[in-house]
Order: structure tokens, then sequence, then C-alpha cells
């Protein structure tokens, strides 16, 4: 047993935390994409219902105020792209109240970039070689693979991601034993989409290999702009290795009107659920509002890749100090 004060990760795990992070560092130099750093602390967060945030009070006598932990830093980097930044990254933290398990931790090590003038698929292709770099003499991995989601829904459920049919969702969880999905879901769509993915397809991507899924449901994503020659679908990537989620990306929303009906329509969705009230960010509207420029962003977590790079089972493996020894 260790005792309470040492680090749950390995000194060695440290050192290669720190060569990962000089690599990412100059893939990004060599592509003059530019290091930012922006604000842990904000006046407002952001509006996912699937997301609760951490709150402290900032007190500046006579006034006090409440601040959130950013669970990403995905807002303040799009208003540096507003007002003209150009490409850029940020490797820094990012917070997560209620989360925690074998792949959670609620502090966690985070990656965001933002390529002006990239597509979906430019984006991709960059992901890929990333991933290549830092995995390289390190860990084998297969060819990587590109899949299109409604192709991947269908192919393990037989139901179709874009068509919500309660009758024949109900079903697939009767047949695939999930009768919880029935309780849970009920007549939301996301709710089920969510569900059957993270169950039934999820674990099963990306067998040492890198898998991009692309062409979400609508539903799903709240930043990612709708596919021009399919409104049903947005032009949003996840990556996983080894049925393990490490990133998100989207061919970026810059319709500042869109996206501030999302944000209320999301806002909405958290009353009907009793989540944690939030308040909106306005700076990101009135950053759209002012011009975003053409430009697709991902996000990946650093801890978790390193799980897989390593094998590792457990987060707590790969950082220094896990919530229980912090």
């Amino acid at each position: 047993m260790q005792a309470d004060w040492q680090p749950t990760c390995s000194i060695e795990l440290l050192h290669l935390r720190a060569q990962i992070l000089a690599e990412i560092r100059s893939f990004f130099l060599t592509r003059a994409v530019l290091e930012v750093e922006t604000p842990l602390l904000s006046y407002s967060s952001g509006t996912d219902p699937q997301l609760d945030f951490f709150t402290t009070d900032y007190c500046s006598y006579p006034l006090q105020q409440t601040l959130y932990l950013q669970t990403s830093p995905e807002f303040a980097m799009k208003r540096l792209l507003a007002a003209g930044s150009g490409c850029i990254y940020q490797i820094c933290k990012a917070f997560r109240n209620g989360e925690s398990g074998r792949n959670h931790n609620p502090e966690f090590t985070m990656l965001e970039w933002y390529r002006v003038g990239f597509t979906l698929t430019q984006l991709m292709d960059e992901i890929a070689e990333l991933i290549a770099l830092l995995f390289k003499e390190r860990a084998s991995l297969n060819a990587t693979q590109r899949i299109n989601y409604q192709d991947l829904f269908f192919k393990y459920t037989g139901l179709d991601a874009l068509l919500f049919n309660y009758d024949d969702y109900c079903a697939f969880a009767l047949k695939s034993q999930s009768l919880d999905a029935i309780e849970l879901c009920k007549t939301d769509h996301n709710a089920w989409l969510d569900f059957i993915f993270s169950h039934h397809i999820q674990p099963s991507l990306g067998k040492n290999a890198l898998c991009m899924v692309y062409g979400y449901p609508a539903c799903q994503s709240s930043l990612a702009r709708i596919n021009k020659d399919n409104s049903k679908v947005t032009d949003r990537v996840e990556i996983f290795i080894n049925g393990i989620e490490l990133g998100n990306g989207y061919y970026e929303l810059t319709d500042a009107q869109e996206q501030n009906q999302r944000f209320d329509e999301e806002i909405l969705v958290r009353q009907q659920n009793s989540r944690p009230v939030i308040v909106k960010n306005t700076h990101l509207i009135a950053a759209l509002d002012a011009g975003l420029p053409e430009c697709s962003g991902m996000a990946i977590g650093l801890d978790r890749l390193l799980m897989v790079l390593t094998s590792n089972k457990h987060i707590d493996d790969v950082i220094p100090f896990s919530l229980a020894r912090s």
C-alpha cells in the first residue's frame, strides 16, 4: 500500500507525460499554430445538459459573484479567433463536477486546438497525424478507421440513428437486455442515442487503432454546424482507441443567432431535468456576431490518451495525484 502523500502514477509516467507535452508543442509550432492561455474561472458556463459545473464565490467587498470553473476552454478560445488570433491551441486543466471512475477525474488535462480555414476532413487528417506522432515507437497502431455514425449505428443495432421510432428502439432494448434504457430514456431520442452508443457500440471501437466516427445526428451537437448536404447531421467527429473516447471535434458553428437559440434550448432541457442553473455565455454570442472565421476545432483528453498509450486501465495510474490524494 502506498502512503497517501505519494503520487498515484509512477515517476516514469511523469517523464512520459512531459515528453508527450513537448512533442505536442513541437507539432503545433512547426505548423505555426499559436499557443494561448485563457481563464479557468469565468462569470458564465456552458449549457450542456449532460454536464455539471464547479462554482466558487468571488468576493470583492461589497460585491460577491459566483464564478464557474470551465469544463473546456472552447468559448474563450473562440473569442480569440473572432479577435483575429489565427490558428491556436491550448493545453490546460478542465473541470467537470460529478465525474469520477476508471476513465474520469473531475480535474483533467485537455488539449484543444482550432484551425482557421480547415474543413472537418482536414481536421481529421491532422488528428491522425498527431496521434501517429505520439504513438510512434511507443505503441503500435493499426490503420486509422473513419466510420459514418449512421452506418455504424445500423451495423450494431439495425436501427436508423437519424429517424427515431420509439417502438423500434424499445424492441432493441428488450432484445439486447437493456431494459433500463426504456425507463431512463423514455421518448428522448438524444438519450437513446447516448445510451445505445456507450453501451453497445463504443466498447468495440478502435481495436488497437484510431477510430474516427463522423456525421453525428443533429440532436447530438450544440456547437457544430449542420451538414450542408443533410440537415439531420452535424459536422462532428469523435475519436476512440480500444473503446475509450479520447476527444471531440467540430466544423464550428459561426452563426450567432443559431448558437444563441441552441443555448436557450439546452437551458430549457436543464430546467426540465432539474439540473443546476447556469449563466449563458453572452460573450461567445457577441464574438460570433462580430464574426468567427471558418474553422474546425478539436479537444482531446490527454490523461485518457496516456492511459491508452501505456495500457493502463485507470486514470489514477497516469495522473500525479488522484482526487482522493489531492
